[in-house]
């Protein structure tokens, strides 16, 4: 049995479909710091400014990570989509930030035409 395929949506509906069954938030989080030497390197690009390639890389592992802590728990529920998606950041300290991904659990139906 393959795993069973989750719906994620920044939206607060689906269209042609109906929500059936409200299971509650769900939601996945980790902490992340980067490498001193990769720090230190990130550190000498802001004086010249531009993108930092290091912490760009960390954050998107860190989305990443987070994303599919809150599709194992929706999984454990049975959801059929996660609805309304946010992202939250939060500097934990220098060079270590946590990534917070959190939406609705629900369940799913064809929409009845009327």
């Amino acid at each position: 049995m393959g795993v069973m395929e989750i719906l994620v949506s920044t939206l607060e509906a689906v269209p042609g479909y109906r929500v059936a069954q409200v299971l509650g938030v769900v939601k996945g989080s980790t902490v992340r710091s980067k490498h001193l030497g990769k720090d230190l390197l990130a550190g000498l690009r802001t004086l010249v400014g531009g993108e930092l390639p290091e912490y760009t890389e960390m954050l998107q592992e860190a989305r990443e990570v987070a994303e599919a802590r809150m599709l194992e728990e929706a999984r454990r529920l049975g959801a059929h989509a996660v609805l309304g998606v946010r992202y939250a950041t939060a500097s934990v300290m220098q060079g270590a930030a946590e990534i917070l991904v959190y939406g609705t659990a629900v369940r799913l139906e064809p929409a009845r035409e009327v």
